[in-house]
C-alpha cells in the first residue's frame, strides 16, 4: 500500500435488523432488541468524521472513506432518509446494500435526489432459484425495485451469494444483468453463520470454488463489469511476491482488522458484518480506542497467528483469504478460530 493514495475505510452499518423477507441467506437472527436512535446515530457520524480528521491531521493520511447502508433491510429503518442525509453531509461516499423488494419509484427518487452514489440488489439467481432463498413473491419484487432505482437514475448493483444452490446458474444472472440494464455484477461466497449456518452443506468445495472462479473471471461481458471483493479471486490473477518481499504488513485483501469496521443496529462493533465477534459499542467505547488497542483486530492484523495454509502463505499481506468463512467453518467444526485458514483457498 502507498501512502501516496487515498486510504480506503469502509464502515457497514447495519441500520436495523428487520427485514420483510424470511431469507435463507439471512445470517442476522434479529429479534427484539433497541436499535439506536437518530441522535445516538447521528453523534456516531460525527464520530467516525472527527476521527478520520484526526488521523489525518495527525499522521498525515488521506482517506477515502464510505459507508455501505444496510441491514436487515435498511429502508425500513426509521427516519433511513434523515440517516442518509446526514451521512451525505460528511462527504462519505454512500452505497446502499437492499433485497430491492421495498423500493417504490419515490423511495428510488429521493434516494438519487440525495446523491448516494450507488445500491446493490441482492439477487441469488433466476426466478425459481431466487425464490428458493429469499422467498415466493420475492424475485418479481426485486425486479420491480430495481426498474424503479434506474428509471430514477440511481447506479444499480446486483449480488449473488454463491453456493450449491445457485453456482449453475451464473451465466443466467449475466444474461439478466444485461436484461435489466445494470452496470455491474458482483459474486461473494455463501458465509455458514447465522441464520446461514443451517447452509453449511450447501458451500462449494475447494475444487468447486476453483473451477467456477475460473469460469467467471475468464467471462468478457460488454456493458456489464463482473465484480468480486473476494481476495482470493484478486490472488487468482496477480502474481506471487517476489522473494524478500514483505509479506507481514496487511496491506489488502480481507478488509477485517485492516480497512474498515461493521456497526450493528444496536451498536455492537465487529470486524466485518460476517464475522460476528463483538469489538465494544458505540457510546461505550471510542471507535478509536477500538481500532487501535481492540486484541481481535491486533490479532487479525499478525501474520505470525494465522493458522495454516493462510499462516505460511506468500500473498499473505495482500490476501489472508476471509476471516468470516475461516471462523463459521472453524465453529462447525467445533474449533472457532477467526485466524484459521480459509477452508475453500485455491491459490
Amino acid at each position: 500500500m502507498s501512502l501516496s493514495q487515498p486510504y480506503d475505510f469502509l464502515i457497514q452499518w447495519h441500520l436495523t435488523e428487520r427485514c420483510n423477507l424470511k431469507c435463507r441467506h439471512c445470517y442476522q437472527e434479529g429479534g427484539n432488541f433497541r436499535e439506536l436512535s437518530l441522535a445516538e446515530i447521528y453523534r456516531v457520524i460525527e464520530e467516525i468524521s472527527d476521527m478520520l480528521k484526526a488521523w489525518h491531521d495527525a499522521y498525515g493520511l488521506d482517506f477515502s472513506p464510505s459507508f455501505n447502508v444496510t441491514g436487515g433491510e435498511p429502508v425500513l429503518r426509521t427516519g433511513f432518509f434523515d440517516i442518509l442525509g446526514r451521512l451525505v453531509q460528511t462527504g462519505f461516499e454512500i452505497y446502499i446494500l437492499s433485497n430491492g423488494t421495498c423500493i417504490t419509484l419515490d423511495i428510488a427518487k429521493k434516494i438519487a435526489a440525495l446523491g448516494v452514489q450507488g445500491i446493490q440488489i441482492s439477487l441469488e439467481g433466476p426466478e425459481e432459484i431466487h425464490e428458493q432463498v429469499r422467498g415466493r413473491g420475492s424475485f418479481a419484487a426485486a425486479l420491480l425495485g430495481i426498474r424503479n432505482l434506474l428509471q430514477a437514475g440511481v447506479k444499480v448493483s446486483l449480488n449473488a451469494t454463491i453456493s450449491r444452490m445457485n453456482a449453475g446458474y451464473f451465466q443466467e444472472m449475466v444474461g439478466l444483468a444485461r436484461e435489466l440494464g445494470v452496470s455491474r455484477l458482483g459474486f461473494s461466497r455463501l458465509v455458514p453463520s447465522g441464520r446461514g449456518k443451517d447452509l453449511l452443506a450447501h458451500m462449494l468445495t475447494l475444487d468447486e470454488t476453483k473451477r467456477l472462479y475460473e469460469s467467471i473471471l475468464s467471462m468478457q461481458v460488454e456493458g456489464l463489469e463482473i465484480t468480486t471483493g473476494d481476495p482470493m479471486a484478486a490472488q487468482m490473477n496477480s502474481p506471487a511476491p517476489a522473494d524478500g518481499e514483505n509479506n507481514t504488513f496487511p496491506a489488502g485483501g480481507c478488509a477485517a482488522g485492516v480497512s474498515g469496521l461493521t456497526i450493528l443496529a444496536d451498536g455492537t462493533v465487529t470486524p466485518c458484518r460476517r464475522l460476528p465477534i463483538a469489538l465494544g459499542k458505540v457510546g461505550e467505547t471510542p471507535l478509536r480506542e477500538i481500532w487501535a488497542a481492540s486484541p481481535v483486530l491486533e490479532q487479525l492484523r499478525t501474520k505470525d497467528l494465522y493458522q495454516g495454509k493462510c499462516g505460511k502463505c506468500p500473498r499473505w499481506s495482500a490476501c489472508r483469504g476471509c476471516r468470516a468463512i475461516a471462523y463459521a467453518s472453524a465453529t462447525a467444526q467445533g474449533n472457532p478460530d477467526f485466524l484459521a485458514s480459509d477452508p475453500q483457498c485455491f491459490i
